[in-house]
């Protein structure tokens, strides 16, 4: 498959031992309320939270509906090794032309935090953009006070370009956020982000 061969409606899934990515769909309301109403702290970082159970179906609608419109890729992230659905990614911003897309949207539950469950999602997820979809370039943002996200990201081998500043509205406030930028370039991906990243699966 290449950027020309890539189909929305493909039901597109990533796996590995640890980690299953499959398309998120309506129905997955079920499988993310418990988070949903027990950590709404989640989406603290978010500009479109997913807490309480109204709140999740709109972010799983408005997802979907980006899918059909050909800009996002939304998936859900099943964790293997408890047998229980853990959060869900997606890939936006999506410019086959270009060869670029944004990877984000990635919220997980507390208890699959610092599992390692992230690191298994990034391989797959870059794996594919880059070998599959022939992408030049994965964009990453993050609100740069989320530190805990910021890390995770320069764990697997993102490289920071800058900062863009008051960039977008917070959530629940009038207080305007600061987006830090990282990236990761298709040749950074097969001379060392790969393996280093495997390494550490």
């Amino acid at each position: 498959m290449t950027t020309s061969d890539f189909n929305f409606s493909d039901t597109i899934i990533l796996e590995d031992d640890s980690v299953l990515l499959r398309p998120l769909q309506e129905s997955d309301v079920d499988n993310l309320l418990e988070i949903s109403i027990n950590e709404p702290e989640t989406w603290k970082y978010s500009l479109v939270g997913a807490d309480g159970k109204e709140n999740l179906i709109q972010y799983i609608q408005l997802a979907i509906k980006a899918r059909e419109n050909q800009k996002e890729f939304p998936f859900i992230v099943f964790d293997k090794k408890t047998q229980k659905y853990a959060g869900s990614t997606r890939f936006y911003d999506m410019n086959l032309e270009y060869k670029t897309l944004q990877l984000g949207f990635t919220w997980y539950g507390s208890a699959f935090r610092g599992t390692g469950l992230n690191k298994h999602c990034k391989f797959l997820l870059l794996q594919f953009a880059f070998e599959t979809l022939g992408m030049e370039r994965v964009e990453f943002r993050a609100d740069n006070n989320n530190e805990r996200s910021i890390a995770a990201m320069k764990s697997i081998g993102c490289k920071v370009e800058g900062i863009l500043r008051s960039h977008m509205p917070t959530a629940n406030s009038d207080v305007r956020r600061d987006s830090i930028v990282l990236s990761i370039l298709r040749k950074e991906w097969f001379d060392e982000v790969r393996e280093n990243l495997k390494r550490k699966l």
